[in-house]
């Protein structure tokens, strides 16, 4: 029986959802939503057999730890931080990689990750002694190196790990066959796409590391794979996975983050001043630079529940937060009826690379987070941040 992706009507869900039962401003995530995607990643361990990871980088709410560890294997950390998060909140395995440790931290790293993974043969010769100590007293520890496969599928060089220069996995023709003590290998070209882009990626990396393949126990195929997106080609993803660890024998992991919590969050914002300059502004209490920086460095515009584009409904407005940032500006949209102070608006698709990278750039106030419930209705306020997480952070 062919798999099936999320429902589509998650922006329904929260048009059902009183903005004003949380502060402003409010990252706001639906466990039920959350849940459905973790059904669907876990329909695709069990029928390819591959291991699934949460990629703490993307979503780190480890007060949903307990509903992922019901249904993927572990996670997927960036460093000693999310390697420590991940084993005191997600159990399970978990897996590290960075494109540069320091000894204080891989000395850490190596007591809590079960697969770490060097970025260069040059970190991994000069970490032996540690290596081998860490092996020594945890034989079930493993060791890979990420490789580059020198294949671009996306078309944004801040997100393109294959782009030229790239300082993300190691090149073939730096790529060596001295591999003793290591027993697999990560590549990682993706950035929220299908299966199509992947299935390129596979061929490319067996073209350029194949040889290397029959000597590993293991291949991580990274993340950036939009799996739980409606329409994404499961089947055709089963298929590849199943196919691929049968010719060669090995274990693959994937480590998508976003795929967990894709649609899956709202960020509630509250409107503080409609000055006017050429056009209608708005100023938000949430800020793009603070709150959701990738609308700056990617760019883009998220999505706004009630919204148009900015000549679709009567009346425009140009968002954007409080701080001093001129360029802090999250978009133009249009409304069907005018905005007001204290008016609420709440933006799409929050949950991912957002709670994960917010600042308190001018002292703004971070977001306070809640867990909502779509089905029940049931809501809680699970942390609010104060002037002391912002003094904390500085000295």
């Amino acid at each position: 029986m062919p798999l099936t992706g999320v429902p589509t009507a998650r922006t329904e869900r929260f048009r059902a959802l009183d903005l004003t039962r949380v502060p402003s401003p409010c990252f706001v995530i639906d466990e039920v939503a959350i849940e459905e995607n973790l059904r669907v990643l876990a329909k695709v361990q069990e029928a390819s057999g591959a291991k699934i990871l949460l990629a703490l980088k993307a979503f780190s709410m480890w007060s949903l730890a307990p509903l992922v560890a019901r249904y993927l294997t572990g996670i997927c950390a960036s460093g000693l931080y999310e390697a420590r998060l991940g084993r005191e909140a997600f159990g399970g395995e978990v897996h590290t990689y960075s494109a540069a440790y320091t000894e204080r931290d891989l000395i850490e790293i190596l007591k809590l990750a079960d697969h770490v993974t060097f970025n260069s043969f040059t970190q991994w010769e000069r970490f032996q002694p540690q290596v081998e100590k860490a092996h020594r007293d945890r034989p079930s520890l493993h060791f890979g190196l990420r490789v580059n496969p020198e294949h671009s599928e996306g078309n944004n060089p801040l997100y393109d790990p294959c782009a030229p220069h790239s300082r993300l996995g190691i090149p073939r023709s730096q790529f060596r066959g001295d591999l003793l003590g290591l027993d697999g290998l990560h590549f990682h070209t993706l950035c929220e796409q299908d299966f199509p882009p992947l299935e390129r990626t596979v061929r490319a990396f067996e073209e350029q590391f194949g040889e290397f393949i029959p000597r590993m126990k293991w291949i991580n195929f990274g993340g950036g794979h939009r799996i739980t997106r409606p329409d994404y080609q499961l089947d055709d993803l089963v298929r590849l996975l199943r196919d691929f660890s049968r010719r060669h024998g090995v274990q693959v992991y994937l480590e998508p983050g976003e795929a967990i919590a894709l649609n899956a969050g709202i960020l509630v914002s509250e409107v503080l001043d409609l000055p006017w300059n050429g056009m209608p502004l708005a100023i938000l209490d949430t800020s793009a630079t603070c709150h959701m920086p990738d609308v700056i460095e990617g760019p883009y515009r998220p999505r706004l529940i009630d919204s148009g584009q900015p000549a679709e409904y009567p009346h425009r407005y140009r968002l954007g937060g409080q701080t001093c940032l001129a360029g802090d500006v999250i978009g133009d949209y249009s409304f069907q009826g005018p905005l007001a102070v204290g008016s609420r608006v709440a933006f799409e698709d929050m949950a991912i690379y957002t709670m994960v990278k917010t600042t308190t750039f001018n002292g703004i106030a971070l977001p306070s987070i809640a867990i909502w419930n779509s089905t029940t209705d049931a809501l809680r306020i699970v942390r609010r941040f104060d002037y002391e997480d912002f003094r904390t952070r500085l000295s």
